[in-house]
């Protein structure tokens, strides 16, 4: 089966790892802080704070900003559920802004309505999460012009788009947002086996997040309540997690950075070869806007009326054929917790028509030209009917 993604692990990845392994510290230790600074230079952002999972840095995110009971958080519905579920982990109502029928990212027009519509009803959402789906960022210049305008927090979701691009800087940078936040589960563009990351230019969202992610504990004596006891001393004063990443995964991590630029190349190069060979079939092929270049973290194509099968049939013969195509993302409001909140069938059009058709193709840095070859003879084994 050739799968839909697949991390790269090298020999120089192994040796790192194999250094912390025998070093005096295999978790809180240097490679951590190694690895901030190292994400964080590439991206031109001032903080970068290491998590145990995209998800943990997600709710640490929006702990840090100040989201809580009875506030509203607002995001994408093409996106995995923990995007909103760390805000319900924090007692906070969400809702989901319908996604434009071409990036797949949150529809820019839909929210300036519900917007405009919720400041006269009192209800602005207190963070609105983007969602950078597939690699591909939104428009972050637009969305800084609402964040002023409306008074909303700003947080990146760019679990798939490390290594991408906005404009003149690179994804991450926080220069429209609070805080981003990186993924590098084994299907991402880097890994850490599990692990995050949130990157912010404030000192004090970075400070907050740095303490939340380590149970609220603070070292810091101008951050403690009175005076110490001695060089020993610690203090808790805000009520968090053990959201900590190892130093096994920050080497492996920090090693797998210095190859991220190549990962994001090769991956464009199989773009191109999918946009060719696949223009023919009866298939919407991912638009890319001009104003970035994604990391491409998925290659996903949508399934027209006049193919010769269904995307069920279809995604049902190219597994049997040895394809591992994959389906992302069911629309967080239809999953049966949502529902049960008060969510159903209808709520954003868009989502749910480029769920229906939905399927996404192997694409991954390493794959090589043959499999490639091999995922193209059957898409058109499959849908030239």
């Amino acid at each position: 089966m050739i799968p839909y993604g697949r991390q790269d692990i090298t020999e120089a990845d192994l040796a790192a790892v194999r250094d912390v392994l025998t070093s005096d510290f295999i978790t809180q230790g240097p490679a951590i802080a190694g690895f901030e600074a190292d994400l964080a230079a590439y991206c031109g952002v001032k903080h970068a704070v290491a998590m145990s999972s995209a998800t943990s840095a997600l709710h640490v995110a929006y702990m840090a900003l100040g989201l809580g009971q009875g506030d509203l958080l607002w995001t994408s519905p093409n996106t995995f559920v923990a995007t909103s579920n760390a805000a319900l982990y924090c007692g906070a109502d969400v809702d989901f802004i319908d996604i434009d029928p071409d990036s797949y990212n949150i529809c820019l027009d839909t929210l300036e309505a519900r917007l405009a519509a919720a400041e006269k009803a009192g209800r602005l959402p207190k963070i609105v999460t983007p969602v950078h789906f597939a690699g591909q960022c939104c428009d972050m210049e637009r969305l800084g012009a609402l964040k002023a305008k409306y008074g909303f927090a700003l947080v990146e979701d760019a679990s798939h788009a490390v290594g991408g691009d906005y404009r003149d800087g690179k994804i991450g940078n926080c220069a429209h947002s609070d805080i981003t936040i990186f993924s590098f589960h084994p299907v991402k563009i880097i890994t850490t086996a599990e692990g995050g990351m949130a990157m912010t230019n404030d000192d004090e969202l970075a400070a907050v997040m740095a303490m939340l992610r380590t149970h609220g504990i603070t070292r810091e004596p101008e951050r403690m309540r009175g005076e110490g006891d001695g060089p020993w001393y610690y203090q808790q004063t805000l009520l968090g997690y053990n959201y900590r990443i190892t130093d096994l995964q920050a080497a492996l991590g920090r090693s797998q950075l210095t190859r991220l630029d190549a990962y994001i190349d090769a991956r464009h190069e199989r773009r191109a070869v999918y946009d060719r060979a696949l223009a023919d079939l009866p298939l919407k092929l991912p638009a890319q806007a001009d104003y970035q270049r994604s990391g491409l973290h998925l290659y996903p194509v949508l399934v027209t009326d006049d193919a010769p099968v269904d995307r069920k049939t279809a995604f049902t013969r190219l597994r049997a054929l040895g394809i591992g195509v994959n389906v992302l993302y069911i629309p967080v409001y239809l999953q049966p917790w949502y529902r049960d909140l008060g969510f159903g069938p209808g709520h954003c059009p868009n989502a749910e028509d480029y769920y229906s058709r939905m399927i996404t193709i192997p694409m991954y840095a390493t794959l090589s030209a043959e499999d490639q070859q091999t995922v193209i003879d059957r898409l058109h084994e499959v849908f030239d009917g």
